[in-house]
């Protein structure tokens, strides 16, 4: 399995080649940036590590690599501001990622590639991915609130003194102001997380409104999010190349589940070899339902105005 990191250069894609290196799955990694001479470094250094994690092709390339690659990530991006919205960075962010695009047509997929978006704002980018690339829309999936929802669960975990991998707890929708948390289904260490000690609305909600802001935090306190996020890749890209069907909340192009169509947002979703297969329609309260199709108005009229904008 061979991937490629667009943006292998920055913060982001070279935590993404690390936690994919760490995780000695994939056979080869390609970094690709604008910055040739910080793509070489960071391979460079991966590659001095890689006696102690796997015998991988570690190297920094161009577009020339595309036509051999079996996932491409995108993580290319200009950085959000600590008080900017995810969906602020559209006007700053559209013009780049579809130059991007026009590269990768250029080169030519792989008739089975997929395609993951990571860069922001991740749900509108990856709906242009599916309309750009001509490519099955299900071989195109965004990182979504995965990302999210692994911040979730270990904000969770901290404040109830429960292990992180005994929490499950989801997010849903936009990967922004209008994401949706799944209560209804959340339990620590298999018990319904409702009935917790210490499990109260307002530390509910607490931990919540800091998930949201959890992105502008860590960019306040560090300058960008690296190590949460390289992990959170890693998870789907590990579910693409096993082909392990597991179920993750990546965003995706959506043609009917909850009633939300022709926009794309994170609901349950089976992610193998083959990309983006069913989405399970789990019951959700009527509160949290109504929740996500608000989310998924709220992307549609964003992807409107940029693509009449385009």
């Amino acid at each position: 399995m061979k991937v490629a990191i667009i943006g292998g250069g920055g913060l982001v894609g070279s935590s993404t080649a690390f936690a994919l290196q760490c995780g000695g799955v994939v056979r080869e990694i390609v970094l690709v940036d604008a910055n040739r001479q910080l793509a070489d470094g960071q391979a460079l250094d991966l590659l001095h590590g890689s006696t102690l994690a796997g015998d991988q092709r570690i190297a920094a390339g161009g577009y020339e690599e595309i036509p051999t690659t079996d996932i491409v990530i995108i993580t290319a991006g200009l950085r959000r501001k600590p008080d900017e919205s995810r969906l602020d960075l559209i006007s700053r962010n559209v013009d780049l990622f579809l130059s991007i695009l026009g590269e990768m047509k250029k080169a030519r997929l792989k008739s089975d590639a997929i395609v993951h978006v990571v860069s922001n704002p991740v749900d509108v980018l990856t709906h242009l991915a599916a309309r750009e690339l001509g490519i099955c829309p299900d071989r195109v999936i965004g990182l979504g609130t995965v990302l999210d929802t692994i911040r979730f669960r270990s904000l969770l975990a901290a404040r109830l003194g429960v292990p992180p991998t005994q929490v499950s707890a989801v997010i849903l929708g936009e990967h922004g102001d209008s994401m949706v948390p799944i209560w209804s289904s959340a339990t620590a260490a298999g018990l319904p997380l409702e009935k917790w000690p210490g499990a109260t609305p307002a530390m509910q909600q607490e931990v919540f409104a800091r998930t949201k802001g959890s992105g502008a935090e860590v960019i306040k306190l560090k300058g960008g999010a690296g190590f949460a996020v390289g992990l959170a890749i890693r998870e789907v890209v590990h579910a693409i190349a096993l082909d392990q069907r597991r179920v993750l909340p990546v965003s995706t192009v959506q043609s009917g589940a909850y009633g939300i169509r022709n926009v794309c947002l994170s609901v349950p979703t089976v992610v193998g070899r083959a990309g983006a297969g069913q989405r399970p329609e789990v019951d959700l309260w009527p509160k949290e339902k109504h929740a996500l199709q608000q989310s998924a108005n709220v992307l549609a009229e964003t992807l409107d105005r940029v693509l009449k904008a385009k």
